[in-house]
């Protein structure tokens, strides 16, 4: 199958052959099913990238065509499927989440009203919160929380080089954005309105001297908006960045740990 993507992403006339359409629809049914992922942890921790079924996912909207989709009285009108039998599937979906067909949703996850894109991957146990979303292709662990209203990017518009990675056990505080193919690591702790682009400062502060890092949050931190100053043409200004400011304790429970967290650094919760 690989092959046959890599070819017509290269020549685009390949998608008018039905072998490659057929192929194209096979790796969606896959993704949906869970056989198949855009990006998959290895056993060193460690993340591979699969490029070719993202490129799989992109080249799926061309071949498809649009249709009109009635659920009792609402009407919509796209190109792709919604994802059913959640019943068969062991997911609670409340009115009126919505997952696109393509998308893994693993049992136990709990989605309020809420959306899920096409390439996605959510592990058991998640909790999609009100009004949050799921990028197309983001990878998001097992019991994860994403808050209300929370933004994970995808990467389709614009096509990013890797989707945004969300690693078991980790809290994303409401309205939190992450996008770009940033990584949270295990456990992570986001309070409320962090935003994470690829080249947003994240500064640890728990040393004597503050520690830059971009597109990555270690295991386990604890991490707030924070801001620092930019010289401009203009004038000085202050610019948004994320501070870790502490750790989880492996022993601790993920809420106590956030607000004992956040307290300690006079943070309001």
């Amino acid at each position: 199958m690989r092959s046959i993507i890599e070819a017509a992403w290269e020549n685009r006339e390949l998608l008018k052959e039905s072998k490659t359409v057929q192929t194209i629809e096979q790796v969606i049914e896959d993704i949906d099913k869970g056989k198949l992922r855009v990006a998959e942890p290895l056993t060193d921790g460690t993340w591979k990238v699969n490029e070719w079924v993202k490129k799989a996912v992109v080249m799926y909207f061309p071949i498809r065509k649009m249709e009109t989709i009635e659920v009792g009285p609402f009407e919509f009108h796209d190109k792709m499927k919604l994802k059913t039998n959640y019943k068969e599937l062991g997911v609670r979906v409340v009115p009126h989440a919505v997952a696109r067909y393509g998308a893994f949703v693993a049992p136990g996850v709990i989605m309020m009203p809420s959306y899920i894109n096409i390439g996605a991957y959510v592990g058991s146990g998640t909790m999609v919160d009100t009004w949050a979303t799921v990028g197309s292709c983001a990878q998001i662990g097992e019991n994860v929380h994403l808050s209300g209203g929370v933004g994970i990017g995808g990467v389709l518009e614009p096509l990013q080089a890797a989707p945004v990675i969300i690693e078991d056990g980790a809290f994303i505080g409401s309205r939190c954005i992450v996008v770009e193919g940033v990584h949270i690591g295990k456990e992570a702790v986001l309070g409320a309105n962090v935003v994470l682009t690829k080249s947003t400062k994240i500064i640890d502060t728990t040393g004597n001297e503050p520690k830059e890092i971009k597109g990555y949050v270690p295991e386990r931190s604890v991490v707030i908006p924070g801001s620092y100053t930019k010289a401009f043409p203009a004038g000085d200004f202050q610019v948004p960045c994320a501070l870790i400011i502490g750790k989880r304790k492996a022993s601790t429970d993920l809420k106590t740990s956030l607000n004992d967290a956040l307290r300690e650094n006079d943070v309001a919760v």
